[in-house]
């Protein structure tokens, strides 16, 4: 199930929507894992996100542009919306 996930969030439309850093384009969006799984670990595909690459970047701290806060609630409404496009297609 994993792989159909992370294959299937290329190209879709970004779901983290980082206000002032989301750059819209679909050709940079995959599936976006928040850090903390443990050492060199990430978390489930299920408790990830649709990202483009600012907002994984953001998400990420490689930005920093907003607070991490800000970034971390984004990131989980868009953990949420990418649940239910998955739920809808099957995937989850």
């Amino acid at each position: 199930m994993s792989k159909a996930i992370r294959e299937f969030a290329r190209g879709k439309e970004c779901q983290i929507r980082i206000y002032g850093v989301c750059n819209r384009n679909n050709e940079t969006v995959v599936l976006c894992h928040l850090n903390g799984g443990g050492l060199s670990l990430k978390r489930s595909d299920i408790h990830a996100a649709f990202g483009c690459s600012a907002c994984h970047d953001e998400v990420d701290r490689r930005s920093m542009k907003i607070d991490k806060d800000t970034a971390q609630i984004a990131f989980y409404e868009g953990v949420i919306r990418t649940q239910e496009i998955l739920q809808k297609e099957g995937l989850m």
